[in-house]
């Protein structure tokens, strides 16, 4: 993929901004030095700012020649409780603590944008807001920074994001119109039988008896209650039960996640489960909670939007993505103004940059923050908002 001069030239800041902000990796609502980086950052370009959005976050606001329009750009700013492994110089210096999901990628991508501007004023039409996220892995920034209003303070009038991928080639990128990424919710059944001796199972209610009726009778649930060409997962990840081998357990609890792209279909899996474990109680004279924390929803890229993105991009630098089943709390933008988001490819095999995300070796060449920083500035100019 070819990038501009002017983007050519701010290559090396851009490397030495990624590994900067790559040292001091730090996880949501704790991102204290990060924020001051991209403070101090913007304070050398003159740019404004507000800051401590939600303890962390900072927006910055640039102005444009005509201002008929805002366009917002996000980027997340924590990282991961991962203790990192690769064999680099710039490896995290905070222990246990890693950027293995790209945020520092992402954050670097936007500050190019906003020195690429800062460079460039007179070449601006419309009003650019960069939105710095706290907590994109958890508990989720993006909501109260909508329901604080900011979106709206800022009169964005449409929103893009991006993410590192590396199951996509480098200089390539990811994205389709509708839903793109998934809904996502977690639950926690908690089962209550009745202990007793082991050589007397007649005497106790078995809650590990209850618990494998459950794991094995839910899976009916995608297979059986949702329409086949409708995507969902419901999936048990974790189950805690029993005391002793000889003990009834008393007590059992299954943890898991649920994924879809339409609402219906997520409250069909959940109204089933409660279904499935209101059965078990009158069978076996238990008590079963099912508890539900509804998480991000599904990320729904706008579809005039997504055909203005793919319009915008270098010829054979787009790859239609299927949906996939991770979530994103960008998601949340998407229900306030209509947004896009997108894949920016990091895969090289030659350099070994292969490792998943969230994986203690994840790792990217820094040229691909050029291939970034120039989708941005492309959008821009499709948008009419740049010269």
């Amino acid at each position: 993929m070819n990038i501009s001069s002017k983007i050519e030239a701010i290559q090396d800041s851009l490397k030495t901004v990624r590994r900067d902000l790559h040292q001091i990796p730090e996880v949501g609502f704790e991102e204290f030095k990060t924020s001051e980086y991209i403070t101090t950052y913007l304070d050398g370009l003159g740019i404004q700012y507000e800051k401590n959005i939600l303890g962390t976050g900072v927006i910055a606001h640039i102005q444009g020649s005509e201002g008929k329009k805002t366009l917002g750009f996000r980027a997340d700013m924590d990282a991961l409780s991962v203790e990192e492994k690769n064999d680099i110089d710039f490896k995290s210096l905070h222990g246990g603590c890693m950027h293995a999901c790209g945020h520092d990628g992402h954050m670097t991508i936007l500050l190019g944008l906003a020195k690429y501007l800062s460079e460039h004023r007179d070449e601006l039409k419309d009003n650019v807001v960069l939105l710095f996220q706290p907590a994109e892995e958890g508990p989720g920034g993006a909501l109260p920074m909508v329901e604080e209003g900011y979106l709206k303070k800022y009169k964005i009038d449409e929103i893009y994001g991006l993410h590192l991928f590396p199951d996509i080639e480098e200089g390539k990128f990811g994205v389709r119109p509708g839903p793109m990424m998934s809904q996502t919710g977690e639950f926690d059944i908690h089962i209550k039988g009745l202990s007793g001796h082991g050589a007397m199972p007649h005497k106790g209610i078995d809650s590990i008896v209850i618990a494998s009726e459950m794991i094995i009778g839910m899976q009916s649930i995608v297979s059986r209650n949702i329409n086949p060409i409708q995507p969902a997962v419901m999936t048990i990840g974790r189950v805690v039960a029993g005391e002793r081998r000889n003990v009834i357990a008393k007590e059992a609890i299954l943890e898991g996640t649920i994924r879809s792209f339409h609402q219906e279909v997520y409250d069909t899996i959940k109204a089933r489960m409660v279904d499935f474990a209101s059965g078990l109680e009158k069978m076996y004279h238990c008590q079963i909670e099912v508890v539900f924390r509804d998480m991000y929803p599904a990320v729904v890229n706008d579809d005039f939007l997504t055909n203005e993105f793919i319009n915008s991009q270098h010829e054979g630098t787009i790859q239609m993505v299927d949906p996939i089943m991770l979530a994103e709390d960008f998601s949340y933008f998407q229900q306030v103004v209509p947004g896009v988001f997108f894949f920016l490819g990091c895969r090289n095999e030659e350099k070994n940059y292969c490792y998943p995300l969230h994986n203690d070796q994840f790792n990217f060449d820094e040229k691909v923050l050029g291939y970034g920083l120039q989708a941005y500035m492309n959008i821009l100019k499709q948008r009419g908002s740049l010269v």
